[in-house]
């Protein structure tokens, strides 16, 4: 499987100005909420929440926004939060695929905010089905390179706890499974005390698509617009960039 553009963007991605940091712990903090009305404030009984917070807790969400997060989400505060996941499919430049995943309480607020960013920034809707076909739903932890650990010791990890394969994505490593393995693959790094980023279901793309730097650079202008939006809580795309074009990309 050719890489998402996970890797392939990280460091424009890791470069998001101080405005925004607002915007992602309030977007990690649903992420706890949605996760601890799922399955309860027991961490020992909802890794889903485990992850949610371990995410929060690396982007230095303070503790105490996290706790109110969970006794929030739990019902521990009064009535739990109500949000709806909404999944809008649409082309970003040079027909690249986006799955644009949102997180709402406002169905008809969240479908507006995607049609007019999309719109304005050289993407567009498409119907239902015509771009999820190309993506399928895998676990994906995401492990950051560090000194001592190689691509060969992270494949023997989680080599027996389901994982299908280690890529390697520049500044990371990246373990793929199917969902149902994702807890056992987690665990398995954490015995062989290899420390991991993230831990999550996304969508992965089946096939790929090769851009140059100018689509990459469009696309990438797309998704920070989207990102923008208090609604998208994550989105999805097919596209890859060769070395070539990442050096490129990294000389903006």
């Amino acid at each position: 499987m050719s890489g998402h553009s996970k890797w392939a963007t990280t460091k424009h991605q890791k470069a998001i100005k101080d405005s925004r940091r607002a915007k992602s712990f309030a977007k990690l903090i649903k992420n706890i909420e949605v996760a601890a009305k799922m399955g309860g404030a027991d961490l020992s009984g909802n890794p889903t929440l485990v992850d949610a917070i371990q995410k929060a807790k690396k982007t230095s969400v303070p503790n105490s926004n996290i706790d109110s997060a969970v006794k929030r989400g739990s019902g521990q505060l009064g009535d739990a939060v109500d949000y709806m996941t909404i999944i809008y499919e649409g082309y970003g430049p040079g027909g690249v695929a986006l799955l644009v995943e949102c997180l709402t309480d406002n169905k008809n607020r969240a479908a507006a905010d995607v049609r007019t960013l999309m719109s304005r920034n050289g993407g567009n809707l498409a119907d239902p089905g015509s771009v999820a076909y190309n993506f399928t739903r895998k676990g994906v932890i995401s492990i950051t390179k560090v000194d001592g650990v190689t691509e060969d010791d992270i494949l023997v990890a989680v080599l027996d706890a389901g994982a299908e394969e280690v890529n390697d994505r520049g500044e990371g490593f990246e373990v793929v499974t199917d969902t149902a393995h994702l807890v056992a693959a987690r665990e398995a790094l954490q015995a062989a005390g290899i420390d991991y980023d993230s831990s999550e279901a996304e969508f992965v793309p089946n096939l790929t698509v090769d851009v140059d730097a100018d689509i990459a650079r469009r696309v990438m202008r797309l998704i920070d617009a989207l990102e923008d939006s208090d609604d998208v809580q994550n989105i999805y795309s097919n596209y890859d960039v060769s070395p070539e074009v990442q050096t490129e990309l990294d000389e903006d």
